[in-house]
């Protein structure tokens, strides 16, 4: 027995602002300006991700900018050095992409971009076909559910399903969920206090219960 989980497609922005690979250079920039974004997945065909742009991607450009690149940039940081002289998409992009499925559940995607040391991802079909973007900020959307709400999802998933018929009362003050009350099975309280973490926007579980048999 889970809570519903939330999936990437529940929170990533599906107008997604896009290039393809004849790109120029300052028309990447300028998007990029233009709606205050970090990156742009790059795109051909229907719409197959086929690499992605970041700022990191364009900061060789100024990196090396008036300057011949010497060889022992040019032997530790090839990648770079490429860069600097790149004028479109295709030149500049990092590729493959990485990029995730709209089903996979929150926690899969943050372990992904924790890993991969990127901000956002392209979100794709099982095509390779773009539909959203999802970023960090994205992720952390699902902690500005209100306490009313997350406290009425623990009394459904949670309470009502361990403690039918029970005194048990669940609170939620800033995401912190408080159970307080007396059950038969105090063998439960810890599986409803793990139940409770896992519904997403919990931010912690205080659990005050106790066994009617130590009353």
């Amino acid at each position: 027995m889970t809570s519903a989980r939330y999936t990437v497609n529940d929170v990533m922005t599906k107008n997604v602002i896009a290039v393809t690979p004849d790109t120029e250079f300052k028309e990447i920039a300028a998007c990029m300006n233009q709606w205050k974004v970090t990156a742009v997945p790059v795109i051909e065909g229907e719409g197959h991700v086929v690499g992605v742009v970041s700022e990191a991607d364009l900061l060789p450009k100024e990196e090396f900018h008036g300057q011949r690149t010497g060889l022992i940039e040019q032997m530790y940081r090839p990648g770079d050095t490429v860069k600097a002289g790149a004028v479109r998409a295709e030149e500049l992009m990092t590729s493959p992409a990485i990029t995730v499925k709209p089903d996979v559940p929150l926690p899969q995607a943050a372990r992904l971009m924790a890993y991969q040391r990127v901000k956002r991802l392209p979100v794709v079909d099982a095509d390779g076909n773009l539909k959203g973007i999802v970023s960090c900020a994205d992720l952390l959307k699902v902690f500005l559910r209100s306490d009313d709400e997350l406290a009425a999802e623990i009394r459904r998933e949670v309470v009502n399903r361990i403690f039918p018929a029970s005194s048990v009362k669940v609170s939620v003050t800033w995401g912190v969920a408080t159970f307080t009350g007396r059950v038969r099975d105090a063998a439960l309280i810890p599986v409803a206090a793990r139940l409770a973490q896992s519904v997403e926007g919990v931010v912690g579980v205080e659990c005050r219960l106790e066994s009617e048999a130590s009353a």
